[in-house]
């Protein structure tokens, strides 16, 4: 797949493999018809963008050449005389021929604007801003209209950063949020949404004195840098704090999850549909008989945990885990078995699935599963842990994900506790660590080993052999 990225280093990629572009001006062509979205840059623009000021005698034929020779770079198999797909002549000039998923500027726009619950903001932001590699366009800076667009962009950045933190605070996450919040009024202190969200997230940590604190501390750059007070809506808020009259809001968490559940056998979905309606804060998103139903049911109704039969027809549990979790933002997804084969359990954990439950499971290992899942947690039902884990540890595979040589000692603690099935919170205790600083340990686990989910660093753990069953886990102090 031919991708583009210009949020960093400019770019063209082909299934992951950078292309040669040519030079700064002709990678600059690409990269201005990038920017203009989709929509033709007469050539006499180019010329004129590209050489501000002093185009050479020679500039027309100049762009001409660039163009082909970007158009071969793009679609090295296209023949001499076919008409160029992606690089198109568009009257009076050309046109960049993409998706919005294969430029990261178009989709990361996209991902800004979206709309919903704050849930949905959350993960959305979370996703543009994880799209960012460095400065937008910087290698072309000297020219106004990449640093027009980068401007642009890099404000569009700053409203990612605060709509995740004001999702962020609805979902009752103001401690995690805190210190990032503080940078980010710090950077940028005329910013009156970054006041706001550093005060409101300091308030709702029970630090009331730090919140107004922040707000004064606004007030007095606002006269320095401007002469003004500080806006009504910070003065309204500060006049609420000091009358203690902010209201806590309802986190969502505490909104019902919503469950799909995938079992051939109707029995065992009805059986799961009478546990979830007997349970608060739990609701059946959908149905499906089969793996294909399951993939269809998860596009429609976007659940936030998927229970999928590991055993179905049409599609199997383990094919269709794999194809809903290659879906964009998917949700979470338990495997549900019998007992099973350890072959199938093993690779629905190397998938990306969130664990397992045995369908014999009581109601509330079923809920505790579904919880646990939702919140992030790897979860293997204890019956089959140790049998599963001792078959495979230390196990040499193509497939598995690099060693773990070059890991810090403080990585690999945290990874040994991941694979014990510890929480955030409970590794933090373990390891006296704030709890956001054993997120940021996890999340930077999973990109170093190139994993998705917390339950494949657990079998990372056991695969590489830091971790074998029956193990006490030692650690470093730090």
């Amino acid at each position: 797949m031919l991708t583009f990225t210009a949020l960093g280093p400019f770019q063209a990629w082909a299934d992951g493999t950078p292309l040669d572009l040519g030079g700064q001006r002709q990678r600059a062509v690409l990269a201005r018809l990038l920017v203009a979205g989709g929509r033709a840059v007469p050539v006499s623009t180019l010329i004129d963008e590209l050489w501000p000021g002093d185009p050479p005698a020679q500039a027309l034929s100049t762009i001409q050449g660039y163009v082909s020779r970007l158009r071969r770079a793009l679609e090295p198999a296209r023949a001499p005389r076919e008409e160029a797909g992606v690089l198109v002549s568009a009257t009076p000039g050309y046109a960049l021929r993409a998706a919005a998923e294969q430029v990261d500027a178009w989709r990361f726009e996209s991902l800004v604007k979206t709309d919903g619950s704050a849930a949905q903001v959350w993960a959305a932001m979370d996703t543009a801003l994880g799209l960012w590699r460095g400065p937008a366009l910087a290698e072309f800076g000297e020219l106004s209209w990449a640093a027009t667009e980068a401007a642009r962009l890099e404000e569009l950045r700053l409203i990612a950063v605060e709509r995740r933190a004001g999702a962020g605070l609805a979902l009752g996450r103001a401690t995690s949020l805190a210190a990032d919040l503080e940078a980010h009024a710090s950077a940028y202190p005329l910013r009156e949404e970054a006041w706001r969200l550093l005060a409101v997230a300091l308030y709702r940590m029970g630090r009331q004195g730090e919140a107004l604190a922040a707000l004064r501390r606004a007030r007095s750059v606002w006269r320095e840098e401007l002469g003004l007070d500080l806006s009504a809506g910070l003065r309204i808020l500060e006049a609420d704090m000091l009358a203690q009259r902010m209201e806590e809001p309802v986190p969502e968490e505490s909104a019902a999850l919503r469950v799909l559940v995938a079992d051939d056998q109707a029995l065992v979905r009805a059986g799961v549909r009478a546990m979830l309606g007997a349970e608060p804060g739990v609701t059946l998103a959908g149905e499906a008989a089969d793996g294909e139903e399951a993939i269809a049911g998860v596009r429609a109704t976007r659940p936030d945990v998927v229970l999928l039969d590991i055993q179905m027809p049409h599609l199997d549990g383990l094919a269709a885990a794999r194809r809903i979790l290659a879906e964009d933002r998917p949700p979470k997804v338990v495997m549900m078995t019998t007992f099973g084969s350890d072959e199938n359990l093993y690779a629905a954990l190397r998938a990306g699935v969130s664990g397992f439950v045995l369908k014999t499971s009581a109601p509330e290992q079923f809920l505790a599963a579904i919880r646990a899942a939702a919140a992030g947690d790897a979860l293997i039902d204890p019956a089959v842990t140790t049998r599963l884990i001792s078959a495979f540890a230390g196990r040499g595979d193509p497939g598995s994900p690099p060693a773990l040589a070059g890991l810090s000692e403080a990585r690999l603690d945290v990874l040994k506790l991941v694979a014990r099935g510890l929480s955030n919170h409970q590794i933090g205790r373990t390891l006296a660590l704030p709890e956001e600083e054993v997120a940021g340990l996890v999340k930077a686990l999973l990109e170093h080993l190139d994993l998705v989910d917390r339950a494949q660093l657990v079998m990372a753990a056991y695969e590489s052999g830091l971790v074998t069953p029956g193990e006490k886990a030692h650690f470093s102090s730090f």
